[in-house]
C-alpha cells in the first residue's frame, strides 16, 4: 500500500531516544510532533492516463475539503457502512477491496496526486461507485469533517515505518490519532493496520492496546491473520520475497 504515510517532523532538531519504556507509543526521550499530520509530501509525476482520469472522474469522486461536517449519505448517494482509508498509495488494494464490498462506502484520504489519479483510473476502468476521495490531510478531515461514531471501519496499510529510533516520533500510529479514530468508530467498528516492519507492528499493538475504547479481536491479544479482503500489494510481495514478515493488527470499538 502507501509507503510514505507519516507525521511531519517538529521544528526542533531530532535527538536520539534514550533507552527506556515507551510512552504513548513513542520511545522514552523522543517527543511527539507538535501537530499530527497523516502524510509527508513527496515528488511524483502524474501520467497522462492519471491526468485524464482526473478530468473524467475527479468531479464525481473527489470531494472538496471543507472545515464542516460531511454528510456521508449525500456524498455517497445513499446510506451504507463507511470505511475510511488513510493513505492508499496507488489505489490497487483500495480498488480491489471496494470491488469485493460493493455495499460498503470507502472514504479515502491521500495527498499524493499520482496516487489519486491512479485510483480514479481504477474507478473508471472497474466502474466502482462506492469510493470517494479527499485529497487532503486525513487528520484535518477527521477533526473537521467527521463527527463521532460515523465510521464502521478504518484501514491503514503499510504506513511509513520511519526505521531510525530518532524518527519514530514521525510515525502515524500514535495515541493522539488512535484516540481520534476510536471516537469516530461506531460500537463494533474496527481499526485495521498492517505493516512489514516488526518494531512498528509492536508499537501499533501497544498503542491500540492502550486505547481504552478499543479491544483486540484476537483472544490472545496478538496479531491477526491477514483478513481475506486485504490483497497482497506489490510492496508487500517485494518484502516477502526479501524474507520480511507482515503483521496485521485488528482492534474493534467496545
Amino acid at each position: 500500500m502507501q509507503e510514505p504515510q507519516a507525521t511531519t517532523p517538529p521544528s526542533s532538531p531530532d535527538t536520539d531516544a534514550a533507552p527506556g519504556t515507551t510512552v504513548g507509543g513513542a520511545p522514552a526521550g523522543v517527543a511527539f510532533p507538535k501537530t499530527i499530520k497523516s502524510f509527508v509530501r513527496r515528488a511524483g509525476r502524474t501520467t497522462t492516463g492519471q491526468a485524464k482520469a482526473f478530468e473524467a472522474w475527479g468531479p464525481a469522486y473527489v470531494l472538496p475539503y471543507q472545515a464542516q461536517t460531511l454528510d456521508l449519505e449525500k456524498a455517497f448517494g445513499g446510506p451504507g457502512p463507511v470505511v475510511m482509508e488513510i493513505g492508499f498509495g496507488m489505489g490497487d488494494a483500495t480498488a480491489h477491496i471496494a470491488g469485493l464490498m460493493p455495499e460498503t462506502h470507502f472514504l479515502c484520504c491521500e495527498v499524493h496526486e499520482p496516487g489519486v489519479g491512479a485510483l480514479l483510473k481504477h474507478i473508471g476502468e472497474r466502474n466502482l461507485t462506492n469510493i470517494r476521495i479527499l485529497q487532503h490531510d486525513a487528520v484535518e478531515v477527521i477533526d473537521h469533517m467527521l463527527p463521532e461514531q460515523v465510521l464502521d471501519g478504518v484501514h491503514i496499510f503499510f504506513p511509513d515505518p520511519w526505521h531510525k529510533t530518532k524518527h519514530n516520533k514521525r510515525r502515524l500510529i500514535q495515541s493522539p490519532l488512535v484516540a481520534k479514530l476510536a471516537a469516530r468508530l461506531r460500537p463494533g467498528g474496527y481499526l485495521h493496520c498492517a505493516t512489514d516492519w516488526q518494531p512498528y507492528a509492536e508499537q501499533i499493538l501497544e498503542v491500540l492496546g492502550a486505547e481504552p475504547s478499543l479491544r483486540n479481536r484476537q483472544a490472545d491479544g496478538g496479531y491477526a491473520e491477514k483478513p481475506a479482503y486485504r490483497p497482497l500489494t506489490k510492496f508487500e510481495k517485494r518484502g516477502l520475497k526479501l524474507g520480511h514478515g507482515v503483521w496485521d493488527v485488528v482492534f474493534e470499538k467496545r
